[in-house]
């Protein structure tokens, strides 16, 4: 088999890479995926039973403020108006998240404002602003005082990353904003967000529809790399201690699994995600994702619940662990792609890297101006 371009996994950073080598470069690429659907954790798909729409990975919403990533992916779909709320269930109450205002005066029994608020957290948090944040736990507590992180933060780290959060990079906190006001949109600080009307398997059956783009899914890579005349490159999305065949060591990952329920009722639990932090209960979170697409109109009264498990396992990888070992082990590796020629690595696998899929597009489109000015001057 030949081609011009291989490219090996059919997420966001493949599929666009495969997109723009096709239309713009006029380039023949083999596009393969070891799963049996093109789309990568961003692949929905609809309920047999109830008609209702998906994300087979977990909820995944659209949102940045990259201009040029917005102008880029809306040529391949249309988005809804859908904005984000997120909520945690706590000793069965229903609080806001992230910590906002409103999760501040239910959870405290206070009705402050915003300032008396602020005062209120700065206040409890005194004594732990003396030092520079050694660990996740020191730097939540730094923030939002002890009784809002064990309620909400501490346990579903626990759940989430299956380590004591005191062996967890402060950095990670900074993911979870604060706020002190009533905003309930999660992503705020994003110009642009929704979800795809058709679903987000319409972006990647429209990204990948060139003719110069050959599609091959249950496709296992390792199996057939041999096989293969590659003429430019070969682009890389999948682990990259897997390439390497773990020579230096295997890389932590956390992974997900999903339990499917259907319950008759119109409206479970009235939002797309509940988070539940409390350990009394073994699952994350749990979805509901006909809010996903509040357009649609379905016909009966059930609705699709699914609940979402976090487990280690670095064959099905989801979210990298980024501590201390895990940081020395991945620079190493890079170290080793760099020596490997006509391979381009990249995408959240590759990379050992925590990334939305704004992120992932947007370094997309910075490799594919590199292989562009690449093959201009050495092909």
């Amino acid at each position: 088999m030949r081609t011009d371009f291989l490219i090996v996994g059919s997420g966001f950073y493949g599929s666009v890479l495969a997109e723009r080598i096709s239309s713009v470069l006029k380039k023949k690429v083999l596009i393969i995926d070891k799963r049996n659907h093109i789309g990568g954790n961003c692949y929905s798909e609809f309920d047999k039973k109830t008609n209702i729409e998906y994300h087979k990975y977990g909820t995944h919403i659209f949102h940045t403020s990259n201009l040029k990533v917005w102008d880029y992916i809306n040529q391949f779909t249309t988005f809804n108006n859908y904005r984000h709320q997120t909520l945690t269930h706590h000793k069965n109450k229903i609080y806001q998240m992230p910590i906002n205002l409103e999760t501040i005066n239910t959870f405290f029994n206070k009705n402050f404002n915003p300032r008396e608020a602020k005062k209120f957290l700065e206040k409890i948090t005194k004594d732990k602003k003396k030092f520079k944040p050694k660990n996740f736990e020191e730097k939540a507590i730094s923030q939002i005082g002890d009784k809002l992180y064990s309620a909400f933060i501490k346990n579903y780290t626990i759940k989430q990353w299956g380590l004591n959060p005191k062996k967890l990079p402060a950095s990670i906190f900074n993911r979870l904003p604060l706020r002190f006001n009533y905003n309930e949109n999660y992503f705020n600080n994003s110009d642009y967000q929704g979800i795809p009307l058709d679903g987000y398997t319409s972006i990647f059956n429209n990204l990948l529809k060139n003719k110069k783009i050959t599609k091959l899914i249950n496709c296992d890579y390792f199996k057939i790399k041999d096989k293969v005349k590659v003429k430019y490159f070969t682009i890389y999305t999948g682990p990259i201690d897997q390439y390497f065949n773990y020579k230096l060591g295997i890389l932590d990952w956390r992974s997900v699994k999903f339990k499917k329920k259907i319950v008759k009722t119109d409206d479970y639990q009235g939002n797309s995600v509940i988070n539940y932090p409390d350990l009394s209960f073994k699952f994350t979170r749990i979805h509901e994702p006909k809010h996903l697409h509040r357009e649609r109109r379905y016909a009966n009264n059930n609705s699709l619940v699914i609940k979402e498990f976090s487990y280690k396992d670095h064959k099905n990888p989801f979210y990298p662990i980024n501590n201390e070992k895990n940081k020395k082990l991945i620079y190493e590796y890079k170290k080793l792609a760099k020596k490997e020629k006509n391979i381009l690595f990249g995408g959240r696998l590759a990379d050992y890297a925590y990334y939305d899929m704004d992120m992932t597009i947007s370094a997309a489109l910075v490799k594919f101006n590199y292989i562009k000015k690449n093959l201009k001057n050495n092909f």
